[in-house]
């Protein structure tokens, strides 16, 4: 069978929220192709484009230093990390909090485990925002004892919001496995057999970054 390319990431567009109390990402012309008509050669045009937005914007990975001030940033992740990693993918729909019970019986050690939950078809309204499914600090602490290398959600966040403490984030990018939120169209994913990949931008300084998420269809 042919192998096939899915892109799991959304588009990252002008003024589009991503999380509520967070900046929407401004993407504007710094050099327009007419401005660029007076620079170049007659019949020779470019464009050069600016964008001012936060980490968090679109599709993004969490790493250790996101949480943890002496935690490896973007720019300091191993490519074997956050690319051609085994995935596995997770499905979800028995309420808000995804526990222990709904990884039995997968192995989940050095993969990329994506939980599909479904939220992503409220992405860019309301009800994104309110009442999404996330992980519970006990299917976290068990992601990371068995061993997983990237947990990957659909939804607004991967811990509740509503618990300040973040324990999911705590568990896993302590103990450096990264974090990918704000996943689209795992329903395209197999269970299995797949490769997943989640890379950002080589940049210094930086907990989180967007990602142009996708997986390889074995």
């Amino acid at each position: 069978m042919a192998k096939r390319l899915i892109d799991v990431s959304h588009v990252i567009e002008h003024g589009m929220i991503t999380y509520r109390g967070l900046p929407a990402p401004v993407v504007c012309d710094f050099l327009s192709r007419e401005q660029s008509r007076q620079v170049y050669a007659p019949g020779v045009e470019f464009h050069i484009g600016q964008v001012t937005m936060v980490a968090n914007t679109g599709t993004y990975l969490d790493a250790p230093f996101h949480r943890y001030a002496d935690g490896i940033d973007v720019s300091g992740l191993p490519l074997e990390s956050v690319a051609d990693l085994d995935g596995v993918m997770v499905k979800w729909q028995r309420g808000r909090a995804i526990g222990v019970e709904a990884f039995e019986g997968v192995s989940v050690r050095g993969r990329a485990v994506l939980v599909r939950t479904g939220w992503d078809e409220h992405w860019r309204t309301d009800k994104y925002f309110e009442g999404h499914p996330f992980l519970t600090a006990e299917a976290a602490t068990w992601l990371r004892d068995q061993g997983a290398a990237l947990v990957g959600i659909d939804s607004l966040n991967i811990d509740d919001t509503a618990d300040l403490a973040r324990p999911v984030h705590s568990a896993l990018l302590r103990a450096g496995v990264p974090i990918v939120e704000h996943l689209r169209g795992l329903g395209e994913l197999p269970a299995e057999g797949f490769r997943f990949f989640a890379v950002p931008v080589k940049l210094a300084g930086m907990g989180t970054f967007p990602v142009r998420a996708f997986a390889l269809v074995q």
